[in-house]
C-alpha cells in the first residue's frame, strides 16, 4: 500500500497497488488512467450550508459529574474533533467536471454510486442525465435509518440518496449472487428454502448508521457504515478489480475493498481524513518503518 500527495501524481499514474492519495481531486483525477475502474463510489461534500463536525469523548472520573453505575460520578472529557465547512457557492459547477472525470475513470462495464442527501439530489440527478445520458441511469437507491433528531412538525429526514449510473447501459457488471442477503419480510410467504437463503436486497436498504462506540467509530463526521459499501462493492466489481474514491473521508471503501478482495484509490485534500485513513488502513502494528 503507497501513501501519495497531489504532486507525486503529477505526469500520469497507473495504480499497481492500494494507493491513499492526500490531495484535491479535481486536480489528481485527470492523473489516473482512462477505464481503470470497476467501481466509483463517492459521497462528496452535500452543500448543507454548515460546519460538519464530529467530537470523540471519552468517561473520566469526577466527583462533581453526572452519576454513573455504581453511584460512582463521571464527567465527558473531549479527546479529538474533526470537522470541515460544507457550502458552496456553486455546488454543481463544483461537481460536475470530477464527475466528468469519474465518467472518463470507469471502464466499459463500471458503475458509480453518488451518494447524496435527498435535498440535492435531484439537482446532481438531472447534472448526470447530462454528463452519462439519461440511458445510463441505473438505480435511486434509498439507504434508511432511525437515529438522529425527530421534528413534530414534519416527517422526519431518516434516509439517504445513493444515485447510480453506469458507463455503459447494458454492458455493466452486476454480481448478484455475490451480494449478501437479506431476510424476507413475510418469509411465510415464500418456501422454506428461500426463506433460509434470504432475497436480495431491494433499491431501499434498511441499515443501522456506524455506532458511537461501534468498531468501525473512527470520529470522522459523515462516516458511512461499511455495510453499506459492502453491497456495493459485492454487486459492482471483480475480485481483485479497482475501486476509487475521491471524497475518501474515513476510508471506508477501502476497508471493505481490503476484506472483500478488490484493489483500491482514495483521493481526499482533508489532512485529517488521511490522519484518519492511515490509522485505520495501517496501523502502526502494521506500518512500514
Amino acid at each position: 500500500m503507497r501513501w501519495l500527495t497531489e504532486a507525486d501524481t503529477r505526469g500520469g499514474l497507473v495504480p499497481e497497488e492500494d494507493l491513499v492519495v492526500h490531495g484535491e481531486c479535481g486536480a489528481v483525477l485527470p492523473n489516473l488512467p482512462d477505464g481503470a475502474f470497476d467501481l466509483v463510489y463517492i459521497d462528496p461534500p452535500w452543500n448543507t450550508g454548515r460546519r460538519q463536525e464530529a467530537r470523540r469523548l471519552r468517561s473520566v472520573p469526577d466527583s462533581r459529574g453526572a452519576a454513573g453505575f455504581g453511584g460512582r460520578r463521571y464527567r465527558a472529557e473531549e479527546q479529538s474533533r474533526i470537522g470541515y465547512e460544507d457550502t458552496f457557492a456553486d455546488h454543481l459547477g463544483f461537481l460536475a467536471p470530477r464527475l466528468a472525470e469519474a465518467r472518463r475513470l470507469l471502464a466499459p462495464h463500471g458503475t458509480l454510486y453518488v451518494h447524496l442527501d435527498p435535498r440535492s439530489a435531484y439537482r446532481v440527478r438531472a447534472l448526470l442525465d447530462e454528463l452519462f445520458g439519461p440511458d445510463a441511469f441505473l438505480s435511486e437507491l434509498v439507504w434508511a435509518y432511525d437515529y438522529g433528531a425527530k421534528p413534530k412538525d414534519r416527517w422526519p429526514a431518516k434516509h439517504d440518496t445513493i444515485l447510480v449510473y453506469v458507463r455503459t447501459p447494458g454492458a455493466h457488471l452486476f454480481r448478484s449472487e455475490d451480494v449478501e442477503r437479506e431476510p424476507y419480510m413475510a418469509p411465510g410467504l415464500v418456501t422454506p428454502a428461500k426463506a433460509a437463503r434470504g432475497k436480495l436486497p431491494t433499491d431501499v436498504w434498511w441499515h443501522t448508521i456506524v455506532p458511537t462506540h461501534g468498531r468501525e467509530r473512527t470520529g470522522y463526521p459523515s462516516q458511512k457504515p461499511e455495510g453499506v459499501l459492502r453491497r456495493i462493492v459485492q454487486a459492482s466489481s471483480d475480485p481483485g478489480g479497482w475501486c476509487l474514491d475521491f471524497f475518501a473521508g474515513s476510508g471506508t471503501l477501502g476497508a471493505v475493498c481490503r476484506a472483500l478482495g478488490r484493489r483500491f484509490v482514495l483521493v481526499d485534500e482533508s489532512p485529517a481524513a488521511v490522519a484518519v485513513m492511515r490509522a485505520r488502513l495501517d496501523p502502526p502494528a502494521r506500518a512500514a518503518s
